[in-house]
């Protein structure tokens, strides 16, 4: 018999759909960037297994790479220093970390809704109990302050936010980030970032957690940077004496993220800049051409994403998202419906455009197909 924590816990519908799908499917569904490595990593994880990098590291990781991340936010934070970073296994284990570390049984964890699929369950595995706060669209999907009042109580004891949000593209302006670190204060709160789209911003720019007071961990990731998904690499940055608990948990859960990954990173770090440039500048004509598409479908609307690489349009077919997404996946068309991100994406689904051009304009086309017959069976009705 398993574990209650398990029998609560649903399948992604991220995963749902991509192990669904059919051979020969135009995807997507999946977040991941339709690029490579940069040469010099993909060349320095050769050599470091080729020098015998090969066996276990530092449980927050390697040294260097530490001093190397720890760099890139002293312009945020001149305190930030090596003992405040530690090297994940992804962002998803280091989100899992968090939790276990942060939330206890009987605590509340206010989470966005729509947010990531991870952000509830990891809350409900470590006892937590998951309170959504809203990201309308009406509000170009930023959170409600006044709606945070009313959901916050004596028992809430984090608060997890995202931008560039997945799934909806939003991105947090300075102030909005200045009044929930001010609400968290209030409250005392412990804030847990996800910023893993942090280079991919469109309108605007991206405003880190970090670096403000001293409540806030930022979970980041290598995977959209470098375009390793594969690779399983992240890193998280918290004050000092939660880093210290955090790291508890993650020796429990990894022992160590991958040494020669961790050397190819360290050795690309300087091309960073380049690699991001590159995808940031094809991300946006993406976002232009799918924007323009899906807001002339018949049934159809798209806030323009100001980050991340998704669109998350809305939908007026007499269908639920997830109908609508597995009438499409009979067609060849993977997509992720909108309510697997929370009861506010029911009448949405998530694109991503981190597929190739001609990739898009096939799902496009498919989607288009769909629409026009929804469109006419809504007439009908």
């Amino acid at each position: 018999m398993v574990a209650q924590r398990v029998r609560d816990i649903e399948i992604s519908g991220i995963r749902r759909m991509f192990e669904a799908a059919p051979p020969g499917a135009v995807n997507l569904g999946l977040g991941e960037p339709d690029f490579e490595p940069p040469a010099i990593v993909i060349r320095a994880l050769v050599s470091a297994v080729h020098h015998k990098m090969n066996h276990y590291g530092p449980s927050a990781g390697l040294t260097a790479l530490r001093e190397k991340i720890a760099d890139r936010y002293r312009a945020i934070d001149p305190d930030v220093g090596r003992e405040n970073v530690i090297i994940t296994a992804g962002g998803s284990e280091g989100l899992m970390a968090c939790a276990l570390a942060l939330y206890d049984p009987g605590d509340e964890v206010l989470v966005p809704d729509p947010g990531f699929v991870l952000y509830a369950p990891h809350a409900r595995i470590a006892g937590a109990t998951p309170v959504a706060y809203s990201l309308a669209e009406e509000k170009g999907f930023l959170p409600d302050l006044d709606e945070l009042e009313r959901r916050v109580t004596p028992s809430t004891r984090a608060i997890v936010v995202n931008s560039p949000s997945n799934p909806t593209g939003g991105v947090f302006p300075k102030s909005v980030v200045e009044r929930l670190l001010a609400f968290a204060d209030r409250h005392d709160l412990t804030v847990v970032s996800d910023e893993v789209y942090d280079e991919m911003v469109y309108e605007g720019h991206h405003v880190s957690f970090a670096g403000k007071g001293d409540r806030a961990v930022v979970v980041n990731s290598f995977s959209k940077m470098f375009a390793m998904t594969g690779w399983r690499l992240g890193f998280l940055v918290a004050p000092r004496a939660l880093a210290v608990e955090i790291n508890k948990v993650h020796y429990h859960l990894v022992a160590c993220p991958s040494t020669p990954a961790q050397a190819a990173v360290l050795a690309g770090l300087g091309a960073l800049h380049e690699a991001t440039a590159a995808m940031r500048t094809e991300f946006q004509a993406r976002r232009e051409l799918i924007v323009r598409e899906l807001n002339v479908m018949p049934g159809m609307r798209c806030v323009p994403p100001a980050g991340a690489f998704y669109a998350f349009p809305r939908f007026t077919w007499p269908v639920t998202a997830y109908a609508a997404a597995g009438d499409l996946l009979k067609r060849g068309l993977i997509t992720t419906p909108g309510d697997a991100f929370g009861r506010l994406g029911a009448r949405h689904l998530r694109l991503s455009f981190a597929a190739s051009r001609p990739d898009l304009r096939r799902g496009l086309g498919i989607l288009q197909e769909y629409a026009a017959e929804m469109h006419g069976r809504r007439s009908r009705a």
